[in-house]
């Protein structure tokens, strides 16, 4: 059976935007090469990548084409080349098509869809996008948070999670510090009544 696993870029607060639609663009993060090839490694590893509707479009406006900009670094080109080619499934009830190795699932049984996925799946499946891990954390599907905690406080803007008010016990799986002050935290999500 697969795991679910979020990865977000957060600041100290749990936000992952400071102003609506900045998607991953803000300038409180500090993304440079060693925290970027670690997320090459990580995404790399990953059997299957599910992105919600517009997490997939953020990403599929920049990183198909990433790799014939030769003004980008390497790591770059390289991380365009993972997510292009890796087995992606976007989940959206609007999308009729999607190129880069996307198949699409949506309608009212794509909690369903994805809990088979996770059953059929063996290793990591990358979850990228608020609302979409906001439902999988509802239907008890959600196992890992990997979080890139950014040395900021926004004090407001978009959080973690959309529109979710239960606590949520994890366990702490790893953490590594980068230089420029950002620290990973790798979490799995505690089942309900498991005891800590």
């Amino acid at each position: 059976m697969g795991r679910f696993v979020y990865s977000m870029n957060v600041s100290l607060d749990l936000r992952i935007e400071q102003v609506p639609g900045d998607n991953g663009t803000g300038e409180w993060m500090k993304i440079d090469e060693e925290l970027h090839r670690e997320f090459n490694a990580r995404a790399r590893e990953v059997a299957v990548i599910v992105h919600g509707r517009i997490f997939y479009e953020t990403m599929e406006d920049f990183w198909p084409t990433a790799h014939e900009d030769a003004t980008l670094p390497d790591f770059l080109h390289e991380y365009g080349e993972i997510w292009t080619t890796k087995p992606k499934v976007l989940v959206s009830r609007t999308r009729q098509a999607a190129d880069h190795n996307t198949r699409i699932i949506g309608g009212d049984d794509a909690i369903a869809q994805l809990a088979a996925l996770r059953a059929e799946t063996s290793g990591t499946i990358g979850v990228g996008g608020a609302m979409l891990a906001t439902q999988l954390l509802r239907a008890g599907l959600l196992d890992e948070l990997l979080l890139a905690t950014h040395p900021a406080i926004l004090g407001f803007g978009r959080p973690l999670f959309d529109d979710y008010e239960l606590p949520i016990d994890l366990d702490l799986l790893e953490q590594h510090s980068f230089a420029s002050g950002v620290t990973m935290h790798h979490y799995a999500i505690r089942a309900e009544g498991t005891p800590s």
